[in-house]
């Protein structure tokens, strides 16, 4: 399956004509999908190949090395999270992966919530700050992708901006290491809703992501090289109420052959600050569209979904 596919370059264009037509792509396709892929994206091909080098380079690391990048008490935010610690909501199963987290560096003296420092980690020089320079990059492609969903839902153009900037966004870099026995199941991540606004998703070093159809089947996810994948989160779909989608989605095992390849891939998970609140808008609810969801923060939301993956006690 190919998912809709979106050109950012049209909405950043200048013409309005242009820039109307994207708004309007992207929130059909946010409406009846919840998936599509964006290119020219503003994330550059160098920085991307730098981010996978990096990042293949540190999972290669011994595991007594990264594990003392996991931080207790962090919940898996930032640093090293190891194998199998985490699971999708409603299911006892872990996920067949481990990964590590980068988050946010507030800005302009923000003392609004503090954040936890990143994980430095030493044995790769420039491991720091490629990632830095990722985050930066992740959070403006998905400011202008959340202006764009801001006019379609009859918002103001710049209605997320002020809670995106210095907001609670993380960079995770997961790898699904080779299969070495039988595996208990054929899904490496269960099937789960992403937490966040939206999450952009920059390549995968092997095939393997699916979402559910309307029609209830798994269909593989496929996209350019110089494409992004960005979808919808649950909070944005509970401040939309349920008119923007949230697609459950999956990462299944590879075929037998390939058993013995790692799975590298890197989505960025873009929160707002915590004090957000994710209160259904009321132009998404009307006598066809009653209020679905109790007044939440995007913090007491990220908390609850935190415990319910076995990252929060």
């Amino acid at each position: 399956m190919s998912i809709p596919s979106v050109d950012l370059g049209e909405f950043l264009s200048g013409d309005s004509v242009r820039k109307n037509q994207f708004v309007q792509n992207l929130g059909r396709a946010y409406e009846e999908i919840g998936f599509v892929a964006v290119k020219n994206h503003g994330i550059s091909d160098d920085l991307i190949a730098d981010l996978y080098e990096y990042v293949q380079q540190f999972f290669s690391l011994p595991l007594e090395q990264k594990k003392q990048y996991e931080i207790k008490g962090l919940a898996g935010q930032r640093g090293y999270t190891s194998f199998g610690k985490e699971h999708a909501k409603g299911s006892e199963a872990p996920d067949l992966k481990e990964f590590f987290q980068y988050g946010q560096i507030a800005r302009d003296n923000f003392d609004e919530v503090i954040y936890p420092d990143n994980v430095s980690v030493k044995e790769i020089c420039d491991f720091d700050r490629t990632l830095a320079e990722a985050y930066r990059a992740f959070e403006k492609s998905g400011t202008a992708l959340l202006q764009a969903i801001a006019l379609y839902l009859g918002l103001d153009e710049n209605y997320f901006d002020e809670f995106v900037y210095n907001g609670n966004s993380v960079l995770r870099s997961i790898h699904y290491p080779p299969i070495t026995t039988e595996p208990v199941s054929a899904i490496r991540a269960e099937q789960h809703e992403d937490i966040n606004l939206i999450t952009l998703l920059v390549g995968a070093s092997a095939d393997g992501l699916e979402i559910l159809s309307k029609q209830d089947d798994w269909v593989a996810v496929t996209s350019l090289p110089e494409q992004i994948v960005v979808n919808v989160g649950d909070m944005l779909q509970r401040l939309t109420n349920n008119k923007l989608c949230s697609t459950t989605h999956r990462v299944v095992n590879p075929a037998r052959q390939f058993w013995h390849t790692s799975r590298f891939s890197i989505p960025f998970f873009l929160h707002p600050k915590t004090t957000m609140s994710l209160r259904c808008l009321e132009n998404c609810i009307d006598d066809a569209h009653p209020k679905l969801y109790d007044d939440i923060t995007a913090g007491e939301y990220l908390d609850e979904r935190l415990r319910e993956i076995g990252l929060k006690a």
